[in-house]
């Protein structure tokens, strides 16, 4: 639980409604969720989520970075409002900052619409050409990522130094029936446990056409340790307790050719290619 600029906010696992039935207080007004969240891949029903905040008058806020406006739309499903970086799928290129709201909620569109005027916090005209040209190629960007990612997962499901692999498009994945039922496809990030710490350096010491870096959704396959870098502010403690621990590693896939990746991704993970590096 944290309070900053007057608000108080309490963390949940949200993929069970039962913790935000439980978490909620008489006077919570917003529900605010990521699904498929990050890094974990972890399922939120967004439409039984809806119907409970709408039934105590509260507010449901959807991030639908992960899974974009090509696989998903939470407006339809309930939400009144989404949020989601422009600066990953959406821009796709890596070469802007960008943050897009959208609600179906007049009210709300309206006080947007004022905070905006007040604050500046517009797009500038350049950063706004950016967004448009990397929304126009979305549709064919996030087919081919998320082929890439399926022929990706099942590479790694057979080799030796994974231990587990969080993808949304598998069946064993506990969200895998919400996630099917509220979208059209599986997104491309994938997180995966490796066998021990050794694996990770050895990884990200040792991919080539992948890069180690911290963002996501371009055309470009990144690869990052949360631990280190996306959850490096939560406390060592929490995040284990919340399975972000030191084996794991979050892969957001590109348009690349897939073979290449899995072949990078491949040689990497294999102890004998770590001494030449």
């Amino acid at each position: 639980m944290g309070k900053k600029l007057g608000f108080e906010t309490t963390y949940v696992d949200t993929s069970d409604l039962q913790n935000i039935i439980d978490a909620s207080r008489s006077n919570t007004k917003i529900v605010y969720v990521e699904t498929p969240g990050n890094p974990l891949m972890k399922i939120t029903d967004i439409k039984k989520t809806a119907e409970y905040a709408h039934s105590r008058g509260m507010i449901l806020i959807v991030d639908n970075t992960f899974l974009t406006p090509y696989l998903q739309q939470p407006l339809s499903l309930g939400a009144d409002v989404v949020v989601q970086s422009g600066t990953k799928y959406l821009c796709g290129h890596n070469d802007t900052l960008a943050g897009f709201i959208t609600t179906n909620n007049k009210q709300i569109a309206e006080n947007l619409e004022f905070v905006t005027k007040t604050t500046g916090s517009a797009l500038p005209p350049f950063d706004c050409f950016l967004a448009i040209r990397g929304i126009k190629t979305l549709a064919v960007r996030v087919e081919r990522q998320c082929e890439n990612a399926q022929k990706i997962v099942e590479a790694l499901a057979k080799n030796k130094h994974i231990t587990k692999i969080l993808y949304p498009g598998l069946k064993e994945t506990k969200g895998y029936e919400v996630n099917k039922s509220q979208a059209k496809g599986s997104g491309s990030m994938i997180s995966f446990y490796v066998d021990s710490v050794q694996t990770v350096e050895r990884v990200l010491k040792s991919v080539k056409i992948i890069h180690f870096a911290e963002s996501l959704g371009g055309v470009d396959t990144l690869i990052t340790y949360p631990a280190t870098q996306t959850h490096a502010d939560v406390p060592e403690n929490e995040r284990n307790e919340r399975g972000i621990t030191d084996k794991l590693l979050r892969l957001s896939v590109g348009i690349e050719n897939a073979d290449d990746l899995i072949h990078d991704l491949t040689q990497a993970l294999e102890e004998n290619n770590y001494e030449s590096i």
